[in-house]
């Protein structure tokens, strides 16, 4: 067990909660946070080493399977992004999908551009790359505010 109590109760006086009172469980760091309209609310957003560890395996993908052709690069890419935004793509986490996303690309164009000795991808020709061959955008899937069935 660990305390986690409301930090209202906890510091009284204080705005800010003590920093130590966050913790991690199934890949999410909860931490205390405010919501829109000011209440203290537990947030969750993306364990960092969880972040790190699934772009290393993006990073390592991409150069193994760099020399395949752009369609099959996307499509799985792609499916790669939407389990990532399935499981993570929660209430409060949409920062930490959105950096995952403009890791993803950065990561895709520096491959892509190694394919080639004498000419570099610059970010204008691979604007134009994801115009053609899209990735899907960071999406919020699982809603706290949802109605449940």
């Amino acid at each position: 067990l660990i305390w986690f109590g409301r930090p209202e109760k906890r510091e009284a006086g204080t705005s800010e909660p003590p920093r130590w009172e966050k913790f991690n469980f199934l890949g999410f760091t909860h931490y205390w946070g405010r919501s829109r309209k000011g209440a203290w609310v537990v947030k969750r957003k993306t364990e960092s080493g969880r972040l790190t560890r699934a772009l290393k395996g993006i990073t390592e993908w991409c150069r193994r399977h760099r020399h395949w052709p752009l369609g099959e690069q996307q499509r799985v890419l792609s499916l790669k992004l939407r389990g990532h935004y399935a499981y993570y793509g929660i209430t409060g986490n949409a920062r930490c999908l959105s950096s995952y996303l403009y890791q993803v690309r950065r990561t895709w164009r520096k491959w892509l551009s190694r394919r080639n000795r004498s000419k570099r991808l610059t970010w204008e020709r691979f604007a134009r790359l994801l115009q053609r061959y899209p990735l899907p955008p960071a999406r919020v899937v699982h809603s706290v505010y949802a109605a449940n069935p």
